[in-house]
């Protein structure tokens, strides 16, 4: 395993890989359960999302299920974050969300990919970390990408796809996501 810029890469067949598969396990034994609950629940809901991110939540912490993740312990989660209904959080690097961030129905955080040459594609997994900023808003459908830092109160257009750095202060949107418009003072 290695990490630059904190970057995870993690060989198959190591020790690592057979760690990655049992944090694998370990989120899939846990997220039925989370699954089932409904936002009514919402005490059960953080008691659940705490063991399987294995960090204490805020009593202001909502999320409506269903949810999907790959790991759970690289995700932390600020004060005051909403995750709306369907998301997914591959996790094989940090996902880190900060204080009053909305995420709404269907986003994806995808730390995780396979390097894009042929010949490596199935020797490895690589990760890159995700930052979500304070009072970030990330619209329904949204797909932000490993290595990415989306900057303080940000918007993220509906159906977005998330490859680059999103300054603070902005509203980006579209395939890939550019910037829209600048929303300082607003």
């Amino acid at each position: 395993m290695s990490k630059q810029d904190g970057e995870v890469r993690i060989a198959r067949r190591t020790p690592e890989s057979r760690a990655m598969v049992a944090d694998t396990m370990r989120a899939m034994s846990l997220t039925p359960a989370l699954n089932r609950l409904t936002f009514a629940e919402g005490d059960e809901i953080r008691r659940l999302f705490a063991e399987l991110i294995d960090k204490p939540l805020d009593d202001q912490f909502r999320l409506i299920p269903p949810f999907f993740t790959t790991c759970g312990k690289n995700i932390s989660v600020g004060r005051n974050v909403f995750i709306n209904q369907n998301c997914t959080l591959y996790d094989l690097a940090p996902v880190t969300i900060g204080d009053d961030v909305l995420i709404g129905p269907n986003v994806s955080l995808i730390t995780d990919g396979h390097p894009v040459a042929p010949s490596q594609r199935q020797a490895f997994v690589v990760a890159k970390p995700i930052v979500i900023e304070r009072g970030v808003w990330i619209c329904a459908g949204a797909i932000v990408i490993g290595g990415v830092t989306i900057g303080e109160n940000s918007v993220v257009a509906a159906g977005s796809v998330v490859t680059k750095d999103v300054p603070a202060n902005t509203l980006v949107g579209g395939n890939p996501a550019q910037l829209i418009r600048s929303i300082e003072g607003e």
